[in-house]
């Protein structure tokens, strides 16, 4: 079957240049009279997005990471449908369809991003991955976001984004109802070039919500029950370890500052989910075998959480953490997969406890190192690579420097920098 989002010869209501003009001039307080010829559902959707104190410039929190994504999307309404949004928005070959299709939640966090493998890598840059929070107030004016907002369906093309790094994209979205009690229960959304703005699309993607509420309301007939009650996730335990020597626990809303020591601890048993036995634990920390110097240390570390953090106090035999642990570290990584490499490279904040010598640490730090390296190399675009060059493991980085160059225009200004960097690196 061929894609529906074949590329029509329809321009925008009004110049994106002119818009883009009136988006800044609203930015620095300037009521220009270019806002006039600007759709009054955009300005009054920027004027929200500046109450909110959006940046036009930022980057989406990532919301959910990678375990609590997977469970809640589970349980989600809208799980038992993705099939039918799959069949009606990417028919034939998803991967090569032209858009990304992305469906969320009424908070307007992204559950499911599909489509088009070229576009998924570019959008992933901005953000746009499953787990990001869309929602107007913390992304500004979008389709996804201000379809929540409004409860209807709209189209946002290119420049009337509020966000300037979503700017060179156009979507459409429409919200979806549960069918009986008409509670908000997501959006779904179409992402692409000028393609996903056209009034054919509008009416697909509305189409697609109607079915959608239709499909969950037979779905319930069929099955004649009430589903059980769901259950309350128990909070949500982070350890943050990216910059920093003395980690910060967080589980819920208390946190707790560990010493160097009990953070290599937990770091390890957070990485090695299968548990570590007593030598193979002091190995890692120590090196060299050394559990009787172990022992106390492990004592003294389960003393520390029973207090704030119960649930993340390890079990022995082997020395392993019953629930699991997400550290930062990880969730760098797991953008990484979902192609949001300038979004990763935000959360980037420092290698895994820099001043650590644990052997264990020190292999954790050098693999999330070379895994955003190779990452950005391969993938990432020139403005990505050279914020990681502005950083602090890719300054002195002379492969990074150079490819930097080579993507870079003839006549960018920032040629003359990377090529005295390079120079002073050949000296050295």
């Amino acid at each position: 079957m061929s894609s529906p989002w074949s590329r029509p010869a329809i321009s925008p209501e009004t110049s994106g240049l002119l818009i883009a003009r009136a988006h800044d001039e609203l930015l620095a307080g300037n009521e220009d009279r270019r806002l006039d010829d600007v759709r009054p559902l955009v300005t009054e959707s920027w004027r929200r997005s500046m109450a909110s104190l959006v940046g036009p410039e930022g980057l989406p929190a990532l919301e959910l990471a990678s375990e609590e994504l997977e469970a809640y999307r589970r349980a989600h309404p809208l799980a038992g449908v993705m099939d039918m949004v799959r069949g009606l928005l990417l028919p034939g070959t998803a991967e090569e369809s032209g858009v990304v299709v992305a469906v969320g939640d009424a908070a307007g966090r992204l559950l499911w991003v599909e489509g088009d493998r070229h576009i998924r890598t570019l959008t992933g840059d901005m953000g746009f991955v499953a787990g990001a929070n869309w929602a107007e107030d913390a992304v500004g004016t979008s389709a996804p976001g201000t379809a929540l907002t409004l409860d209807r369906s709209v189209q946002i093309r290119g420049a009337e984004h509020f966000n300037r790094l979503v700017q060179p994209w156009s979507c459409t979205a429409a919200p979806v109802h549960d069918p009986e009690t008409r509670r908000l229960l997501g959006v779904i959304d179409v992402t692409g070039g000028p393609e996903a703005v056209t009034p054919q699309a509008h009416l697909l993607v509305d189409a697609t919500a109607r079915a959608i509420e239709s499909e969950i309301l037979v779905a319930r007939l069929r099955a004649q029950q009430t589903p059980p009650p769901r259950r309350s996730a128990p909070a949500r335990a982070l350890l943050r370890i990216l910059g920093r020597d003395r980690a910060m626990l967080e589980v819920g809303g208390s946190t707790l500052e560990l010493g160097a020591r009990h953070a290599e601890i937990l770091l390890l048993l957070a990485v090695h989910r299968e548990g570590l036995s007593a030598e193979a634990l002091s190995e890692a920390v120590y090196g060299h075998a050394a559990v009787e110097t172990l022992r106390p240390e492990m004592v003294r570390l389960r003393r520390a959480l029973v207090p704030v953090a119960p649930r993340v106090v390890p079990a022995s035999r082997p020395y392993r953490l019953i629930d699991g642990l997400e550290t930062d570290a990880q969730q760098v990584l797991s953008l990484l997969d979902r192609g949001a490499h300038r979004v990763a490279l935000a959360a980037y904040s420092g290698p895994v406890l820099p001043e650590s010598e644990a052997p264990g640490v020190v292999e954790v730090r050098e693999s999330v190192r070379s895994t955003l390296r190779e990452a950005l190399i391969a993938e990432a675009g020139v403005d990505v690579l050279l914020a990681y060059a502005d950083g602090v493991d890719g300054r002195d980085d002379e492969e990074v420097l150079r490819l930097c160059l080579s993507m870079l225009p003839p006549r960018s200004p920032k040629r003359a920098g990377l090529v005295a960097r390079i120079e002073r690196l050949e000296r050295e």
